[in-house]
């Protein structure tokens, strides 16, 4: 009966450590896949970091060397009514001292330009850049033309390139504010309908 006794005890105690073995073995791996998983984010956080660096260093170059284009994905109107877009035909251009304003939307009424909207060219003048207490640099300038007599009040905000325009017509209150990235020139993946 000693023997058996012994026995059930041997038994009931390699029991026990091998359950808890496997506990500690099951946390342990919770612990390295958290830890894994923690890693892998922290390195796409890092490297979206840098990509937004970039892409700001870039953004900020063309706006020093008046070559840029601010490719909108969204259009907020007046009356605070939004809608999304191309970025490939609605687009505020600035090449040194010409600049292209084009809003296109996808209907079936070809518009002036051609493509479903307005697109009009200027004199671009009046170029002031500040930067505000959070890091986001405010671009201010005047585009002159046929078509178009408007202040462009630009915002690109810090470490992106993440911008916002506003179109304040001069003749009207037509306000139109554009959504999207600003880019170098050469950058850019735009599609110019008709102008006047």
């Amino acid at each position: 009966m000693k023997k058996f006794i012994a026995l059930a005890a041997v038994v009931l105690v390699s029991m026990a450590t091998t359950t808890m073995y496997a506990q500690e073995s099951r946390a342990e791996k919770r612990a390295d896949r958290k830890a894994q998983r923690d890693a892998e984010r922290a390195r796409l956080k890092a490297e979206e970091q840098a990509q937004d660096a970039i892409s700001y260093d870039d953004a900020m170059a063309a706006l020093k060397a008046h070559q840029f284009v601010m490719e909108a994905d969204q259009v907020m109107f007046r009356n605070g009514q939004t809608a999304f877009v191309n970025s490939n035909t609605n687009f505020v251009l600035v090449n040194q001292g010409r600049g292209t304003v084009q809003v296109a939307f996808n209907t079936v009424y070809p518009g002036p330009n051609g493509i479903g909207g307005v697109t009009v060219d200027g004199t671009v003048s009046d170029i002031q850049m500040t930067t505000d207490k959070q890091g986001n640099v405010n671009c201010n300038f005047s585009i002159q033309g046929i078509g178009i007599s408007a202040q462009i009040f630009l915002t690109l905000t810090d470490g992106g390139n993440n911008a916002t325009v506003t179109i304040s017509p001069n003749f009207n209150s037509n306000t139109m504010t554009l959504s999207g990235n600003l880019v170098p020139l050469e950058q850019s993946n735009i599609f110019k309908g008709r102008s006047w």
